[in-house]
């Protein structure tokens, strides 16, 4: 199989563990007989430093004709300031915007290596295996918005057609898993969130009366994920419930470093990072986790090439790498030695098969 991947590996520790997750997607390539082609372009606040745009023209028109896109980390200090008349974060979101990504899924399993990892016990976390999708270009984040010396304001909207497509993927994800459904809401207090309900309820009784549905509040939502984290399937959100919850969710896990995230849309293009942000205060000291930005390029196999062996393969090693203990530094306990960036790399690379 011939594909194009289009690399943005961003700012701060970014570039550090997209290398290691493009090693992998190279390696596989290799053990596979695929060709895949990377292209690497400017993104987020280097691309505000080289271009005053965070999301330049070139590298929005080569997105488009990627058939997936592999993503860093953007923002730092340098440009966070509340005066910044350009920030990262405004490239990232126009760039879900232009490609129509609407579905992000963020799966959260607890490694059985791991279960000490977290500060939960380990009673609550061990055979956590659950899936979030979030709707990503509505809601807050993409309404109207305004500020004055007096006041601000950010309006939060949701058409039905969104709602409706959002829920179909998790759904049909619902459908292969376990055929449980968590719709997490705020529906005491919002109209949006009671349009949502109403949405939701309607649809999966229409076109998946099978799947269990259940509907939550957020903050019961997020009160349950850490005292009864096995009983959720998979969980549906809108976009800043979702951008919040997932946070918390990596923490049952053990580490930010250890999640990825796939962003889809209608089409077999997807975005593919790692949950956490751009760490600024480790970048270039080679000791961030590549674990979650590997585990993505997973995710980018199976759902951008649809090559599923090849995606299981590479999630074995890193499963296989965690099991004997190659874990970098948010990982190990004090007297153990952390593996730096690129060995944890190294032993991923190292145990995918010899061959196909």
């Amino acid at each position: 199989m011939k594909a194009s991947i289009a690399v943005l590996a961003g700012d701060g520790i970014g570039p550090e563990v997209t290398t290691e997750s493009r090693r992998c997607l190279a390696a596989v390539a290799r053990l596979f007989h695929h060709d895949f082609e990377f292209l690497d372009l400017p993104f987020g606040g280097a691309a505000i430093d080289a271009h005053a745009d965070p999301l330049p023209e070139r590298t929005l028109s080569a997105c488009r004709a990627a058939d997936a896109i592999l993503l860093g980390a953007i923002g730092g200090p340098k440009w966070s300031a509340p005066d910044a008349p350009l920030r990262p974060e405004q490239g990232l979101l126009r760039l879900r915007k232009e490609l129509g990504v609407f579905a992000n899924l963020r799966p959260v399993i607890v490694h059985p290596a791991l279960v000490d990892a977290s500060t939960l016990k380990a009673e609550v976390v061990r055979g956590v295996d659950l899936i979030f999708v979030r709707e990503l270009t509505g809601g807050i984040y993409f309404g109207d918005k305004h500020r004055d010396a007096h006041s601000a304001r950010d309006v939060c909207v949701y058409e039905v057609t969104e709602i409706e497509r959002i829920v179909r993927v998790a759904a049909r994800l619902a459908q292969a898993r376990h055929g449980r459904l968590t719709s997490i809401d705020k529906a005491n207090v919002l109209e949006t969130s009671r349009l949502w309900r109403d949405v939701t309820q309607r649809l999966m009784a229409r076109e998946f009366p099978a799947v269990h549905l259940e509907h939550m509040l957020v903050d019961a939502a997020a009160m349950h994920l850490i005292h009864r984290p096995r009983d959720f399937d998979v969980l549906v959100t809108e976009n800043m419930f979702g951008d919040i919850l997932t946070d918390e969710a990596s923490m049952l896990a053990g580490s930010l470093g250890l999640l990825p995230s796939a962003s889809l849309g209608e089409g077999a293009r997807g975005v593919y990072e790692p949950i956490h942000g751009s760490a600024p205060d480790i970048a270039g000291r080679n000791s961030a986790n590549p674990y979650g930005a590997i585990l993505s390029a997973a995710l980018l196999l199976r759902h951008s090439l649809h090559l599923a062996t090849e995606a299981a393969a590479l999630e074995h090693a890193v499963a296989d790498a965690i099991s004997a203990g190659a874990l970098t530094v948010d990982l190990v306990s004090a007297n153990r030695r952390a593996l730096t960036t690129s060995e944890a790399g190294d032993a991923v690379l190292s145990r995918l098969p010899q061959r196909a």
